[in-house]
């Protein structure tokens, strides 16, 4: 299927989305919210084409009811939509319905019933670690064994585009004696790979029944405020400092696209138990970076760095996450925590790119970032590229507009 084409002529070429992608997504071009598969430039609306499906899969603009029909039925949708978008004979039929992305406003892709984030990239572990404990105390002593991990707020969840508002909350610097409520100073993000459960689970399951639970990815970016967590997260880890907000990319990307992408997870460090054992490659090779322009300014690419640098993968991460029994359930979505190469620049969150303030980085018009400022734009991409094509993710950004006002009755 790698050199499989499209009769769409958008989907030859320079593009995130040719045949042997077909993500998943939610849009509306003022139609309606609808089911619908990226091709090239253009989307198929995918419940007005014969899909070889019950209509009830795409009776609502979620992609949750396909997760829960099962990897069978995820693998003849997706052959049925190779088929249709590659065979001439079908474009007659099939052309009026594929509509443009650029007129298209795009939605959450699914309802996200859970979500948790883990801390799965050793470069960020590392550099976060020697920034607040020193390079001696850099790793805690469970990381090597084990995915570290904390339940968040799915509430929170945000599709690419939507603004975000600076969060309030306790701060306490150094030098002061008692915490102050007010907005976040140090606003960061964090770029991650988010993996969505398309399989409900009880009881324990292995790495390998785990991935096959997997039914795609997204790129996340799980923002951070850096203060409030630094003052709330003993001794239970973070709350609020991660509540504000979680931005996903618009586009499921199965995980049969993925298939050709697959690599080994680093050399471990330390050997791990037998339920964490992976049966073979488990991590993939996607190159990711961050871009930040600001409020009427020029982006500026500050990171560069790949999937494969995540010690643990998605498989493992949802493995671990049943260990005691906690059910999962199709729509959870797993975020990896935070991936940072081994170089300055592929760093993944501002915290590290200027270490903590102390080596602000310095953007095309002069001006320099430690955190973001009001008005910033964030945007996440990543792509896996192969002979010929390439599989793309389409951006995952959000704006930081001030934080509100605080009513008269929180004011001191």
């Amino acid at each position: 299927m790698t050199d499989q084409t499209s009769w769409v002529a958008s989907a030859q070429g320079d593009t995130d989305f040719p045949i042997q992608n077909l993500p998943y997504g939610v849009f509306d071009d003022g139609n309606g919210a609808r089911m619908g598969v990226a091709i090239g430039d253009m989307i198929l609306d995918v419940a007005k084409v014969d899909h070889g499906l019950s209509a009830d899969l795409f009776a609502e603009p979620a992609w949750n009811r396909v997760m829960e029909a099962g990897p069978k039925t995820w693998a003849k949708l997706r052959a049925r939509l190779t088929e249709l978008l590659s065979d001439e004979g079908h474009k007659s039929a099939v052309e009026p319905h594929l509509v443009s992305q650029a007129g298209a406003k795009m939605l959450m892709p699914f309802r996200v019933t859970e979500y948790t984030d883990f801390y799965a990239g050793k470069n960020h572990a590392t550099n976060v670690g020697t920034i607040f404990r020193g390079p001696e105390n850099a790793l805690p002593a469970n990381w090597l064994s084990i995915p570290i991990g904390y339940n968040g707020r799915a509430s929170s969840v945000v599709v690419s585009g939507t603004p975000v508002i600076r969060p309030n909350g306790q701060v306490k610097g150094p030098n002061e004696e008692l915490p102050r409520f007010a907005p976040s100073a140090r606003f960061d993000i964090e770029l991650e790979f988010g993996a969505i459960v398309g399989q409900p689970s009880e009881g324990m399951i292995s790495v390998s029944q785990a991935d096959e639970m997997i039914f795609g990815y997204v790129l996340l970016n799980d923002w951070s405020a850096r203060d409030i967590q630094a003052w709330e997260y003993v001794p239970l880890g973070p709350f609020q400092s991660k509540a504000t907000a979680t931005t996903i990319s618009p586009w499921i990307v199965t995980k049969a696209a993925l298939e050709p992408f697959r690599v080994n997870t680093p050399e471990r460090e330390r050997e791990l138990l037998p339920y964490l054992r992976e049966p073979g490659p488990m991590n993939y090779d996607i190159e990711l970076e961050v871009a930040l322009r600001p409020e009427g300014g020029e982006e500026a690419v500050i990171s560069r760095t790949n999937t494969s640098m995540l010690y643990y993968s998605a498989a493992q991460q949802l493995a671990h996450h049943t260990t005691s029994g906690c059910p999962m359930r199709a729509g959870d979505l797993l975020g990896s925590g935070t991936i940072s190469g081994t170089e300055k620049d592929s760093r993944g969150s501002l915290l590290e790119l200027s270490w903590s303030g102390k080596e602000p980085l310095e953007l095309p018009d002069g001006t320099t970032r430690s955190f973001i400022e009001d008005g910033d734009t964030l945007t996440l991409r990543g792509a896996a590229q192969g002979k010929g094509y390439r599989i793309g993710f389409g951006d995952c950004t959000g704006q930081v507009l001030p934080a509100r006002a605080l009513p008269d009755w929180a004011k001191e």
